[in-house]
């Protein structure tokens, strides 16, 4: 097993729990037509094994980027999940080094403008991302000012045709050094180094 396959994702629904869990993603072109990257929240759309089947989120239509998409629909969505810089200071061996332990996925896609779901989009990323609080916010609350607001935002569909990710979270670790980092980094990285390497 190289260094590189310690770091793939042990299953395609840890992909999709990346985005769930950090739904705020970079969408790249790059191409004849033109550059352009826009940073949005998205919405995974699994299919029946549980894989990134498509991506559903929303632009604004004055974005630039709308038009290049229409003329380009080939795109890359770069997600980044938990992160951060490993101070050997946290380690009690004198030889380690320092690195940086973070999840990231690529998705390379096709982008489909669907007016017709925008409504729809937005309600469903406004469930999601209030899913936790006690009194979750609706878009009805906002009463005709959502109408107003609405029209000028399109949602798109980003159909996944690769994915290309790497977890990189301790698994080349020895157990001891693991439970140090973990013990002394930000909660979240610890968590999903937790989650992957002994979940």
């Amino acid at each position: 097993m190289t260094l590189r396959s310690l770091f793939v994702p042990k299953s395609d629904s840890d992909v999709a729990a990346l985005v769930d869990a950090y739904p705020l993603a970079w969408i790249v072109s790059a191409g004849a037509a033109g550059h352009n990257a826009t940073v949005l929240p998205l919405l995974v759309e699994r299919d029946g094994a549980g894989r990134v089947a498509s991506l559903l989120g929303h632009f604004a239509k004055a974005n630039p980027h709308v038009a290049l998409l229409e003329r380009q629909p080939e795109a890359m969505v770069l997600a980044q999940g938990p992160g951060a810089y490993i101070s050997p200071s946290l380690v009690s061996n004198p030889t380690w080094g320092p690195t940086w332990n973070y999840a990231v996925a690529r998705f390379e896609v096709e982008i489909r403008f669907v007016p017709n779901e925008t409504h729809a989009a937005l309600e469903r990323l406004a469930g999601w991302v209030e899913r936790d609080y006690p009194q979750p916010w609706t878009p009805d609350r906002m009463g005709a000012r959502y109408a107003e607001l609405a029209q000028h935002v399109i949602a798109f569909r980003a159909t996944v045709r690769e994915v290309h990710a790497a977890f990189k979270l301790g698994q080349d670790e020895r157990p001891e050094t693991f439970d140090e980092i973990v013990a002394g980094t930000e909660p979240a990285l610890a968590e999903w180094m937790t989650r992957t390497v002994r979940g």
